[in-house]
C-alpha cells in the first residue's frame, strides 16, 4: 500500500491517493484533477474509486469529473444528499483496493455526512485513517457551518455534541500507531487552531490535541464553539456545488472571456459600472493608477479565501492582473472555489485616472484623533490587541456591507495586521464613498506601531 498526500497551500487543503496492486483510490480530490492523473500514470495504476469524506464547503471537488473521465465509482455517505452518481459508504461498508481495503466510519459533527476512512493492509491491520474535517492535527472540525453565516445556534451545539461522541466513540478506539491524515492544515477556516504538521498518529494526538483530552461533553462543546473563524460568503455556495458535482475544470476555465488584446487601454468607458472590479496588482502599482471603483485584492497565498469572502456567490466581477501569466493563474485559482463563471471579463490594466495618495505614518504619533481609524482584522484579532485606542473594527469580509457605518467627518485611515487586508479595505471604502472622502492605507507601517505598543507594555 502506498499513500500519497497532495497539498493545496492556497486553501490549506490535503487530498490523497491510496495505491495497491495497480488500483488507486482518491480521497477528497481538489478541483483540478490533473495531478492525480499524472500520479496514476507514474504508478501504472487505474483510478477505481473516489471517496468524499463529506460535502466540502471550502473548495470545489473534482469527484464528478474524475468519475466521467475514468469510470471510477464515487463513494459518499448516505447522509450527503449527493445528486451525482455514487455508492453510499457508511458504517460497516468497505471497498477492496488491490490487496487492501478501505472502511468507512460515520463521524458526524463537522457535518451530518462526515465519514472517516481507515486503510487496512493485507494482514488486516489498520494502518491509517483519513479523517476529513473531523479530526485535524491539533484540532477538530468546526460544527457551525450548517448555521446561517456561522451564527451559533442549537444546531451548532448539537453538532458539537456529535463531534464529542464521534471522536471518542470512533477515532479514539483505533490503535495509537494508526497514522492520521486530515483534509486540512494550518490556515484553513474549517478549524481554529490547526497545527502546521501535515500528519500525525492517533497516539500523538491523544497526548497533544485538545479535542481528545479528558473533557466533559459540556466543556468540550463550550470550547469548540468559542472563537471559531469567520464564515466566508462562498462556503454555502461551494457546498451546494459539490452536492451536485462541478463541471470539468479545463472546460470551465476555457469559457472565461479574456480581452483581446489582453491589455486594456482606456477601457473604463466600455465597462459596466455596476460590475465589481477586482484588481490583483501589487498595491504600489494600484495606488499609482487604477480604474475608478476598483478594489485591490492582491495576488497572494490567500487570494481564493478573500475573493470568496468579499464577492458574493453568482456576483459578476472583472478580474485584472499585472501580466498574462498571472491572469491565467488567477482564473484557475478562482475556479478552485467555483467562482470562474462569475468573471465578466479578465484583462490587464496599468491605467486609470484614480490614485490613492501615500500616507505619512509619522502624522499618527501625535495626531491619532484626527483620523477615523478602521481596523479590518477579524474580531478575534481585534479583541486580542487594539493597535489604536479609538479604532473601529469592521472585519474585511463584512466591509462592503457596512461602509455606511463609517463616520466621514474626518479622513479615514485603514489598517490590518500586515498590509494585505488594509489594501483591500481602503480601496473598498474608497470605491463606496467616492473621491469626496479622503481614504488612506496604513499598510505595512502598522508593524511599527505594534512594536511601539510592545515597548510601552
Amino acid at each position: 500500500m502506498e499513500i500519497k498526500q497532495f497539498e493545496d497551500k492556497n486553501l490549506s487543503q490535503y487530498s490523497y491517493a491510496v495505491v495497491s496492486n495497480g488500483e488507486m483510490a482518491l480521497i477528497d480530490p481538489a478541483r483540478n484533477p490533473q495531478e492525480y492523473y499524472d500520479f496514476a500514470k507514474q504508478q501504472n495504476a487505474e483510478i477505481t474509486a473516489v471517496i468524499e469524506t463529506h460535502t466540502h464547503s471550502d473548495f470545489v471537488s473534482s469527484h464528478l469529473e474524475i468519475h466521467h473521465n475514468t469510470g471510477a465509482v464515487i463513494y459518499a455517505s448516505k447522509f450527503s444528499g449527493a445528486e451525482y452518481p455514487h455508492q453510499t459508504f457508511d458504517d460497516g461498508d468497505a471497498l477492496v483496493l488491490g490487496t487492501i481495503s478501505l472502511k468507512s466510519l460515520n463521524t458526524p459533527g463537522h457535518s451530518p455526512d462526515s465519514i472517516c476512512i481507515t486503510a487496512i493492509d493485507e494482514n488486516g491491520k489498520e494502518k491509517a485513517v483519513f479523517t476529513g474535517d473531523t479530526l485535524f492535527i491539533g484540532d477538530c472540525g468546526r460544527p457551525d457551518l450548517k448555521d446561517r453565516a456561522g451564527v451559533i445556534t442549537s444546531v451548532s451545539t448539537d453538532f458539537a455534541k456529535q463531534m464529542f461522541n464521534s471522536l471518542r466513540g470512533k477515532l479514539m478506539t483505533l490503535l495509537d500507531d494508526v497514522l492520521v491524515y486530515p483534509a486540512h492544515g494550518a490556515g484553513s477556516l474549517s478549524g481554529k487552531s490547526i497545527s502546521e504538521k501535515n500528519s500525525s498518529t492517533l497516539g500523538a494526538e491523544k497526548i497533544s490535541n485538545w479535542c481528545l483530552q479528558n473533557l466533559s461533553e459540556k466543556d468540550f462543546v463550550k470550547e469548540l464553539l468559542t472563537d471559531q473563524p469567520f464564515f466566508p460568503k462562498y462556503f454555502s455556495f461551494d457546498a451546494g456545488l459539490n452536492k451536485k458535482g462541478a463541471e470539468s475544470f479545463v472546460e470551465s476555465i476555457a469559457k472565461v472571456e479574456k480581452r483581446d488584446p489582453v491589455v486594456c487601454k482606456g477601457c473604463a468607458n466600455s465597462l459596466n459600472p455596476k460590475v465589481f472590479i477586482i484588481d490583483t496588482r501589487p498595491q504600489e502599482q494600484f495606488k499609482k493608477a487604477h480604474l475608478i471603483n476598483a478594489v485591490n485584492l492582491m495576488n497572494n497565498v490567500k487570494f481564493e479565501t478573500w475573493l470568496g469572502s468579499i464577492v458574493n456567490p453568482e456576483e459578476k466581477f472583472y478580474l485584472i492582473a499585472e501580466n498574462e501569466t498571472v491572469l491565467n493563474q488567477l482564473i484557475e485559482r478562482t475556479a478552485k472555489i467555483g467562482y470562474e463563471k462569475q468573471i465578466e471579463l479578465a484583462f490587464l490594466s496599468e491605467y486609470g485616472n484614480t490614485v490613492m495618495k501615500p500616507f505619512d505614518s509619522s502624522q499618527l504619533q501625535y495626531n491619532e484623533d484626527s483620523y477615523t481609524i478602521i481596523d479590518v482584522r477579524n474580531d478575534s484579532e481585534f479583541k486580542t490587541q487594539k493597535t489604536f485606542a479609538n479604532s473601529i473594527n469592521i472585519p474585511l469580509h463584512e466591509l462592503r456591507e457596512r461602509v455606511t457605518e463609517i463616520p466621514v467627518n474626518k479622513p479615514i485611515l485603514v489598517l490590518c495586521a500586515a498590509g494585505y487586508r488594509s489594501a483591500a479595505g481602503s480601496s473598498i471604502i474608497k470605491s463606496k464613498l467616492g473621491e469626496a472622502v479622503q481614504v488612506f492605507d496604513l499598510g505595512e507601517a502598522v508593524k511599527n506601531f505594534k512594536h511601539e505598543l510592545q515597548k510601552q507594555i
